[in-house]
């Protein structure tokens, strides 16, 4: 008996609910206080999530069958490690110049 292939858009949307949960709990269990904003995201985020399969509405800012866009997967890794306690993201820099070009 042959099994279908497995539903790409069912798994991102099951992958997006677990990674968003699991920085919730992540996040209850170290007694790290999230910002109201970063609660709020993770919400609307879950919300959109089971609504909709996927949390945002420009196919241009994420791929067909995922879940998430690739700024809300950033984010998402942002508020996980600050769950976890790693240290935060260096801080951006302005961009250096290159050397200047003679002629």
């Amino acid at each position: 008996m042959k099994r279908a292939p497995p539903d790409r858009k069912a798994q991102a949307k099951r992958a997006a609910l677990n990674a968003l949960k699991r920085a919730r709990r992540q996040a209850e269990r170290a007694g790290v206080k999230l910002s109201e904003w970063e609660g709020e995201f993770l919400g609307s985020v879950e919300e959109r999530v089971k609504t909709y399969g996927r949390a945002f509405g420009d196919p241009e800012k994420g791929a067909a069958g995922e879940a998430l866009s690739a700024m809300q997967h950033v984010k998402l890794k942002e508020i996980a490690a600050k769950a976890k306690g790693d240290k935060p993201p260096m801080a951006r820099r302005p961009m250096r110049r290159g050397p200047k070009d003679e002629g």
